[in-house]
């Protein structure tokens, strides 16, 4: 399961309320035309994609196994989330509208804070579509969604995804446990990125309209 990052922000009602707003009403599109919310549409779709261990394996908090009722309650249970203004579920779909990816974003509203999992099909790794993405994910989150901090962790041997977080500016703050829905621990490598960092790193992409 998800847990916030380790460092707690100070937040007040408005600023949590604030994203809340945001991620009811959350604009998949300005991630991108190939970025839908997640429906029971895509339940085959999401496993056929995960079924693939290249894709899964790597990931601690995914349900498991990859059943039609349990990837369906998945779906449902992050709809939930997102009316409560904690949870966004997005596919990516490839040029024959097939699943080629997905994206789970999780905030924590109270203290301005979200974690971002997500994996795309094998067949388009490796292609830099995953750093781009992920990069692009990042400023929504901050830029979007509001929130001033993101958390992200990765499996102790996981080089491929560790190289992209920490391409995208992340600080590495030491090692936590991540717990997989079946009870079991992950040790997992840990960072974390604040938007004032972010904003600086890549001042140069950023929009008039995104340093409010």
């Amino acid at each position: 399961m998800s847990a916030p990052p380790t460092t707690i922000l100070s937040v007040c009602d408005q600023e949590a309320q604030a994203i809340r707003a945001a991620v009811r009403s959350a604009d998949l599109q300005l991630l991108g035309t190939n970025y839908h919310l997640a429906s029971s549409d895509h339940v085959d779709g999401l496993i056929a994609l995960l079924s693939d261990p290249n894709v899964s394996d790597p990931i601690y908090d995914l349900p498991r196994p990859f059943t039609p009722n349990i990837i369906a309650d998945w779906i449902a249970t992050a709809r939930e989330g997102q009316s409560r203004g904690e949870a966004i579920l997005a596919v990516t779909l490839d040029d024959d509208s097939k699943v080629a990816g997905y994206s789970y974003f999780t905030i924590w509203p109270d203290r301005s804070a979200a974690e971002l999992a997500g994996a795309s099909r094998a067949d388009i790794q490796g292609q830099g579509r995953g750093k781009m993405g992920a990069a692009r994910s990042f400023g929504w989150m901050f830029d979007h969604l509001g929130v001033r901090l993101i958390g992200l962790t990765a499996a102790k041997d996981n080089v491929k995804s560790a190289r992209v977080i920490e391409a995208a500016g992340f600080t590495p703050n030491g090692e936590r446990q991540s717990t997989r829905p079946d009870g079991s621990i992950r040790l997992s490598n840990y960072w974390e990125l604040h938007r004032d960092s972010w904003r600086a790193l890549f001042s140069d992409h950023i929009g008039p309209s995104s340093a409010q």
